[in-house]
């Protein structure tokens, strides 16, 4: 599948229909999660099993499914994002196993995880149970966005876990009006798409 394609079909997976702030649940740019994936595919990461933590209505999961990922799962706390991402994997042709629950408490390892987890914006240290449980659970790799000031924090946290960090790179990312404190439609913000590997590293 080439990358346009692969885009297009990202975005015709939905946005969460009543996002929650205090979950900062908002859409996963096609864009970026493309980059992601495809990312993650050229390093050989997509020929095995992938998980996506804090996965809302499924893009990044259903992008590795279509990928060729094999099995994939997502597990997202919000149920009604979950019913919305097993319509929109059946939608696109793509075998995801879509579970609630909460990522810390999540036991079920894969060789990959993906995520785009919480930025912390409304709930200080948000993002860290999505860390924890990515370095816990990742067999192989991490593929995950993050913003830009949380870079210490990230690099801090793989080195805790005996992690190597083999990239973090900006890639464009606007938020689009979600939540009625939101007083743009659209904010560019300083995100990072980190590549993190675990194999091997213990």
């Amino acid at each position: 599948m080439r990358r346009a394609e692969l885009v297009r079909r990202l975005e015709s997976v939905p946005p969460p229909t009543h996002p929650r702030s205090d979950l900062e649940q908002v859409v996963t740019p096609a864009e970026p999660a493309a980059e992601l994936l495809f990312t993650a595919l050229a390093a050989g990461d997509l020929a095995g099993s992938v998980l996506d933590l804090g996965s809302g209505t499924g893009r990044l999961a259903i992008g590795a499914g279509l990928l060729g990922a094999s099995p994939v799962a997502g597990v997202e706390v919000d149920p009604e994002s979950v019913a919305l991402a097993r319509a929109a994997a059946t939608d696109a042709g793509a075998v995801v196993e879509f579970a609630t629950g909460d990522v810390g408490g999540w036991t079920r390892s894969a060789d990959v995880v993906v995520m785009n987890p919480p930025f912390g914006a409304q709930r200080l240290h948000a993002d860290r149970p999505f860390w924890d449980a990515a370095y816990r659970l990742a067999g192989r790799s991490v593929y995950a966005f993050a913003l830009a000031e949380s870079r210490t924090f990230i690099a801090r946290r793989a080195v805790a876990a005996n992690a190597h960090v083999l990239e973090t790179r900006p890639v464009a990312w606007g938020l689009p009006r979600t939540f009625p404190h939101h007083t743009r439609r659209r904010v560019a913000l300083s995100v990072d798409l980190w590549t993190i590997r675990t194999e091997g590293t213990e």
